[in-house]
């Protein structure tokens, strides 16, 4: 296997975040969540940012996703629901999955026909032993807000993507593998099977390219690596940074040709997140696929 190629290194494109996760990249900017300070923020290209919506404090947003007509989902961590923002100003519930879900709810990725595919994340602790069956699901949820559950025994579902063909794949951060998954027609998932193996690295945030390969967040390790189905790494990006404690936890491709990736960064650490004390910064590096 040929040695993976080191991309060029990452450059600020803006910082002062608290806890930036969930990028999605839409009509010219990158839109991402700032759990810890409660909002929904995007960035275009040359660095100016914007407030999306600011919530209360019982709202915790994560996951983000787009509906066909625009309108902008929202995973709220705090409990397991999806807000839907209408207009400015205007946030509803999407859908209320209190009876689907299994500890909180994490990301989400959003088809073109507007169905949400949310990971709940179980009840599984990451510090302790992977357990032989975890409690973790995926959950579909229809543009009309009704929901059933996908996908089961799945640890700690984080950084889903659908690929060019249409599968589904969801990292799992504890066992750091990347599952695929085949979709019917009706948005149900099939055929499970783990798409690439990380380990000894793990895989948090991802993002996937024109040629089906997927851009994985290493936080632990410091470093995005470019993976094809099977697990070879092709490209590495190193990130990490000793005095900052700064680690990469997500990823989005986009820009005005593709070929941005837009990396979320932690700083602080572990210890901070605990804490509740990060930082965070997003940075951008020039990848040579676009986005699929």
């Amino acid at each position: 296997m040929p040695d993976p190629t080191l991309t060029a290194p990452a450059v600020p494109l803006t910082a002062g975040l608290r806890f930036a996760e969930a990028p999605r990249w839409h009509a010219g900017w990158l839109y991402f969540s700032d759990i810890f300070a409660h909002r929904v923020l995007r960035v275009d290209e040359s660095g100016n940012l914007e407030t999306v919506h600011e919530f209360g404090d019982d709202v915790h947003p994560c996951g983000l996703g787009f509906l066909p007509d625009g309108r902008l989902l929202v995973v709220n961590m705090a409990r397991p629901e999806i807000l839907r923002i209408d207009a400015p100003g205007q946030v509803r519930i999407h859908a209320d999955l209190a009876h689907l879900a299994v500890g909180g709810l994490n990301d989400m990725v959003v088809d073109a026909q507007g169905r949400a595919y949310t990971g709940s994340m179980g009840t599984h602790d990451p510090a302790a032993p992977r357990p032989v069956h975890p409690d973790g699901r995926v959950i579909l949820v229809e543009p009309d807000g009704s929901a059933r559950v996908v996908a089961t025994e799945v640890d700690d579902p984080n950084g889903p993507v659908l690929l060019p063909d249409g599968t589904y794949v969801v990292a799992s951060f504890p066992s750091a593998q990347l599952l695929g998954f085949d979709r019917a027609t009706d948005g149900t998932l099939t055929r499970r099977r783990v798409w690439a193996d990380l380990a000894p690295g793990s895989a948090d945030g991802i993002a996937a390219d024109r040629e089906g390969a997927i851009w994985t967040a290493s936080p632990l390790q410091g470093v995005l690596r470019r993976v094809v189905e099977g697990g070879e790494i092709t490209d590495v990006v190193t990130i990490s940074d000793d005095i900052a404690h700064k680690m990469p936890l997500a990823c989005a491709l986009g820009g005005h040709d593709g070929r941005t990736l837009f990396v979320l960064c932690l700083l602080g650490g572990v210890a901070a997140i605990t804490a509740g004390t990060t930082g965070a910064v997003v940075e951008t590096v020039r990848v040579a696929v676009p986005a699929s």
